[in-house]
C-alpha cells in the first residue's frame, strides 16, 4: 500500500518538481508541466463504474510520455494501475495507491519526470543514477 504522503515524498525528491493545488487537490509539476495529481472519483466517473469494480481510496493520476507508452502500461498493468474513459486520449495512467507496489509508483513518477524535464537535465540524472549504481559499496 502507497500514501499520498509516500507520492509526495518520491515525487520532490526529484529534481526541480513542486508541489502545489489543483482544484483543492495535491499535484506535482516541473515549472508548468504536470507530472501527477491526486484524482478523486467525481460522481460522473463513479457512475460509470460498476460498483463492485469501483477504485476505493486514494488515487492518482500520473502523466506517461505518450500515447503509445501508455498502451504499453495498460497493455501488463502494475498491481493497482487503471484507466478509465475521462483519460482516454489523454497520457496519463491511474493509480489505486491502496493496491500498488511502491516500487511501481517510484517507477511511474521517474518516468513522468522524465517525460516533462528539460533533456539535459534528465540526461544529468539519469547519468548520475548510472554512476550511483556502478559504484562499489
Amino acid at each position: 500500500m502507497v500514501t499520498l504522503d509516500e507520492v509526495a515524498q518520491w515525487a520532490l525528491a526529484l529534481p526541480g518538481i513542486a508541489e502545489s493545488e489543483r482544484h483543492g487537490h495535491r499535484s506535482w509539476s516541473v515549472g508548468k508541466k504536470g507530472v501527477a495529481w491526486e484524482r478523486p472519483l467525481t460522481k460522473a466517473d463513479m457512475k460509470r463504474w460498476d460498483a463492485g469494480s469501483l477504485p476505493q481510496g486514494d488515487v492518482v493520476a500520473v502523466v506517461v510520455e505518450d500515447m503509445g507508452h501508455k498502451a504499453a502500461v495498460m497493455a501488463d498493468p502494475p498491481k493497482g494501475f487503471f484507466d478509465m474513459q475521462h483519460f482516454a486520449g489523454y497520457p496519463a495512467v491511474l493509480v489505486e495507491l491502496r493496491l500498488a507496489g511502491k516500487r511501481a509508483v517510484r517507477a511511474a513518477l521517474e518516468e513522468a519526470w522524465l517525460s516533462v524535464t528539460p533533456p539535459a537535465e534528465a540526461r544529468a540524472y539519469l547519468a548520475t543514477k548510472s554512476a550511483r549504481r556502478a559504484a562499489p559499496p
